[in-house]
């Protein structure tokens, strides 16, 4: 009796939570099905009506206005190889660490482990890093922080004879790394990949420091052009190009969803 009243509280309170989670996002998509005038005047709580209502016209204009398709394609290039590279580079780094376990490594991780510190934007500019395609390497920097402390974890909990069998069966290192190993952290990439994802796709501070404004705009970065002049912001296409791109990390979310479980259910499990 005890726990199932406990099991009640505990339901009731994560409902709760829930709610309040998500309401910021059904906001949004309800000032998004709105007029102008409605959002300003009406206020943004009000639900709309048949005299408010404005349908997909502000994702229309969001989509014409900020030139969305260039700048839905720099946020995806962007997105995409950051979070290969860092998956890519981070486990093979934790490989290592875990492997070699000497003092150079272990050097190397704390090192990694607190690369968050580095201050990247003094030497952005030096080392010309202001475009799509080389933004990524900064990407890198920040995030192997995080992605080489969980993946060193779930490492650790792999069995040394499985690369050594592998090994012996005239596997060479690299054959080992993504015929073995990979197969193993499959859960753990696809989790942290998409913490990563979810990160990267709504920067917005870092692509504004680094990139040329002037030819490169992520969807974060083009969202604030409807910010006109004297303070008027177009609130109807705002909310609505804020939509779109939430709709792109909630699919992938939704789609990798089992492994996510899975990869925090092992964590718990090998931590």
């Amino acid at each position: 009796m005890e726990n199932k009243k406990r099991n009640s509280v505990a339901t009731v309170l994560l409902t709760i939570v829930c709610i309040l989670w998500m309401y910021p996002i059904v906001l949004i998509l309800i000032n998004s099905l709105k007029k102008e005038v409605a959002i300003t005047t009406s206020g943004v709580f009000s639900l709309p009506t048949s005299e408010t209502w404005n349908g997909v016209a502000n994702f229309v204009a969001s989509v014409t206005q900020m030139d969305f398709l260039k700048s839905f394609w720099y946020s995806l290039v962007i997105s995409v190889m950051s979070v290969v590279l860092i998956m890519l580079c981070c486990s093979m780094a934790a490989w290592y660490i875990v492997r070699v376990n000497g003092k150079l490594s272990k050097m190397f991780y704390y090192l990694c482990v607190f690369s968050m510190v580095v201050p990247f934007q003094m030497v952005m500019f030096t080392l010309k890093l202001n475009n799509p395609y080389n933004i990524c390497i900064i990407y890198l920097g920040f995030g192997a922080g995080l992605a080489v402390f969980m993946f060193t974890g779930f490492v650790k909990g792999i069995p040394l004879e499985i690369e050594e069998a592998a090994l012996i069966d005239g596997c060479s290192p690299l054959q080992v790394f993504f015929k073995v190993l990979i197969p193993i952290l499959k859960p753990t990439i696809i989790s942290t990949a998409i913490l990563e994802l979810m990160w990267v796709w709504n920067d917005y501070l870092l692509p504004t420091l680094v990139l040329d404004i002037k030819k490169y705009k992520t969807i974060p970065m083009a969202v604030q052009y409807f910010r006109g002049s004297f303070g008027h912001v177009q609130m109807g296409p705002m909310m609505a190009s804020i939509m779109i791109d939430i709709i792109p990390i909630i699919i992938v979310y939704l789609v990798c969803q089992k492994y996510i479980i899975e990869g925090v259910v092992a964590g718990a499990v090998k931590g």
